[in-house]
């Protein structure tokens, strides 16, 4: 990769008490509000949340597409634009940019004209995974096939920092596990991924930070392990015919409890209470206990009718 960065720990993302307003009937409405973030080279950052929490605006504001009414911001310590124009800064998005009467070589070829120093066009297509369908026209690509062809073009300045808008719409499962694994080589060689996606395993899997937005603010940031922690309390299922789900609600510490045929599911901050209860006083059988997933965690921190119950927040992780 080429460098365009400082190598005296210069953050590769700096936004700092960012502002972005936009006018409604109302007045205006805010869309960043407030939000302070810091990326470090080669980190992998999952950018969460809800439609309208602000991620597609934040990120509009990182590639200098708007800019901020408040605050400051910078990547690699220069104006997003000026990163953007010494090709430190490229951005997969999820639709446009794209000419269908044109293959997909052609298609790289001429983004690659642009380029002063631009990647081979074999190489940024073998790395995004469509080198064998390089004669195909763009029209007649699938919908993950389009994605990756916008990767490649991505490829094209070898970036410092990537910007990924919902990456793999459209991809098949094995495209999108050869997709992510071209990310996590490159973050090995020092290149910082900034992303947003609907598909919550992928920030679960691939990540190496997540930060949740609500409404235009930072509401946890943290390691998936970590933002996972902060929906607490455990899952029960077990199998029971006949269940008694009032009596399970009334054990303390029972937040919830579903029935299904001869399933229960019950959710609880004391899982064990919830367990011994089931073992000693029904006939229930394949009793499990699991933790909450970072669909849980993302329901609790982001919905507007749910409330996080942190439990054992680590410390610095809820914002």
């Amino acid at each position: 990769m080429t460098k365009h960065t400082d190598p005296h720990g210069t953050p590769a993302v700096l936004l700092d008490d960012v502002v972005k307003t936009f006018p409604s009937a109302g007045g205006r409405v805010t869309a960043v509000d407030h939000l302070s973030l810091v990326v470090q080279p080669g980190e992998v950052v999952a950018f969460l949340g809800p439609n309208g929490a602000g991620k597609t605006t934040t990120i509009d504001l990182v590639l200098g597409l708007s800019e901020p009414d408040a605050g400051a911001l910078s990547v690699y310590g220069m104006a997003p634009r000026a990163a953007i124009a010494r090709g430190a800064v490229s951005a997969v998005m999820q639709t446009g940019g794209l000419l269908k009467d044109y293959t997909v070589a052609e298609t790289v070829a001429l983004v690659a004209s642009l380029h002063p120093s631009a990647r081979p066009v074999d190489e940024v297509l073998e790395r995004a995974g469509i080198a064998d369908v390089r004669g195909r026209l763009v029209g007649k690509c699938s919908g993950g096939q389009q994605q990756r062809l916008r990767f490649a073009m991505a490829l094209l300045s070898d970036p410092d920092l990537l910007i990924l808008d919902e990456p793999t719409t459209g991809m098949d499962v094995e495209g999108r596990r050869d997709f992510w694994a071209a990310i996590r080589a490159d973050a090995v060689r020092g290149r910082t991924t900034l992303f947003a996606t609907h598909y919550l395993e992928e920030a679960d899997a691939y990540a190496d930070r997540i930060v949740l937005v609500r409404h235009g603010r930072i509401v946890a940031d943290g390691t998936p392990a970590e933002i996972k922690a902060l929906a607490s309390g455990r899952l029960v299922r077990a199998t029971l015919p006949a269940a008694d789900g009032t009596a399970l609600a009334r054990i303390p510490g029972v937040e919830s409890v579903e029935i299904r045929g001869d399933v229960v599911a019950v959710r609880a901050d004391d899982s064990d209470a919830v367990a011994r209860y089931l073992l000693t006083s029904t006939a229930a059988r394949d009793v499990e206990i699991t933790s909450r997933n970072l669909e849980d965690a993302f329901v609790a921190l982001t919905s507007d009718t749910e409330h996080a119950r942190p439990g054992r927040t680590p410390e610095g992780v809820l914002a």
